[in-house]
């Protein structure tokens, strides 16, 4: 497969933004190739590229675990966070503007991220995420301190039509004085979801108003399911 840069320049990103204004979800299909999904699932049970372990069920998240990465990543995990982030820079400063809130993205995510840092927030967000039969996650935001980029990135790392059943990905959407929406996203491996991490702009009658989402993992049924998580704000 070409170099990541390359193979993510090569979405049709006006499309992934009208997608993404529709429904607060796209997906980037084929984002990874089998290879590098397999050898990024078997960082998981080593200890050196990681910060810190999580079990969902001590907190209440749901049930399975994930793993922060530390600095400096993963060529690879690196080179997405930064090859992803000014394409989503553009549409989160569009959506900043419909929603009128005062925040304007710089196009290089090592500029964002020196933002992060002089407010506090140093900690690299990237995880690695492992599911067992009977796991799931429970419905959240990646909020980790007072900056929040809009838009953040998922891979399936495993196959579903082989390694595990059940875990879709879904989003929820709550809307003013309405039902929640939900979204089930059909990911295959190396296919990756961008989405709305807190809330997003939908047009009324009277203009642009704010919905709120939150995303999670539906439970295991059988098999083994590995995750990558591409946050980018770093966390307190």
């Amino acid at each position: 497969m070409p170099p990541v840069q390359e193979r993510i320049d090569t979405y049709d990103w006006s499309a992934i933004g009208a997608e993404l204004n529709a429904y607060g979800c796209a997906m980037l299909q084929k984002l990874l190739s089998p290879r590098d999904c397999k050898e990024l699932a078997a960082l998981y049970p080593h200890e050196e590229p990681f910060r810190s372990r999580v079990v969902m069920a001590r907190h209440g998240f749901g049930k399975g675990e994930y793993k922060y990465f530390k600095y400096p990543l993963p060529d690879l995990v690196g080179a997405l966070r930064c090859a992803l982030y000014p394409h989503a820079a553009k549409i989160a400063n569009a959506w900043n503007e419909r929603m009128d809130i005062d925040a304007c993205y710089p196009s290089a995510h090592t500029d964002y991220l020196t933002i992060c840092h002089k407010a506090g927030q140093t900690r690299p967000t990237p995880l690695l995420l492992q599911y067992a039969p009977g796991d799931f996650n429970c419905l959240h935001q990646d909020l980790y301190g007072e900056l929040a980029f809009p838009l953040q990135a998922t891979v399936l790392l495993s196959d579903p039509a082989r390694d595990f059943t059940g875990g879709e990905f879904a989003l929820t959407e709550q809307r003013p004085r309405m039902q929640s929406r939900v979204e089930v996203v059909p990911l295959a491996q190396g296919d990756a979801v961008i989405f709305a991490v807190h809330n997003r702009p939908v047009q009324g009658t009277k203009g642009a108003y704010r919905v709120n989402l939150r995303h999670g993992v539906s439970r295991l049924r059988s098999g083994r399911r590995h995750t990558l998580g591409i946050i980018f704000h770093d966390a307190k």
